[in-house]
């Protein structure tokens, strides 16, 4: 599913111009960045969590040469999901089966 398929998946919804809800899932992708950014967990409930967390440095080797590769510190985005989204997963697994 693509934005554009959420856009108009919300706007047939709510009854607002594609426009409009354009603007808004915009603005919460927008408030979503910049809110990991400043260092904020984004929780939202009954879907999950989004935060920033640290990955250690670690040393690897390059699968080509074997030679090692010092790969340092960084930071990525995460995405835990709820209880309730890991189970409306589960309960879709069980009826395909």
């Amino acid at each position: 599913m693509t934005k554009a398929d959420i856009v108009e998946n919300i706007a047939e919804r709510t009854g607002l111009t594609k426009t409009d809800t354009a603007l808004v899932v915009e603005g919460m992708i927008e408030t979503l960045k910049e809110a990991m950014i400043s260092g904020e967990t984004v929780e939202i409930r009954g879907f999950g969590t989004f935060k920033i967390k640290e990955r250690a440095a670690r040393r690897a080797r390059n699968p080509r040469t074997g030679e090692p590769v010092d790969i340092p510190t960084k930071f990525v985005p995460t995405f835990k999901p709820s209880r309730d989204l890991k189970n409306a997963v589960a309960d879709w697994e069980r009826q395909l089966q």
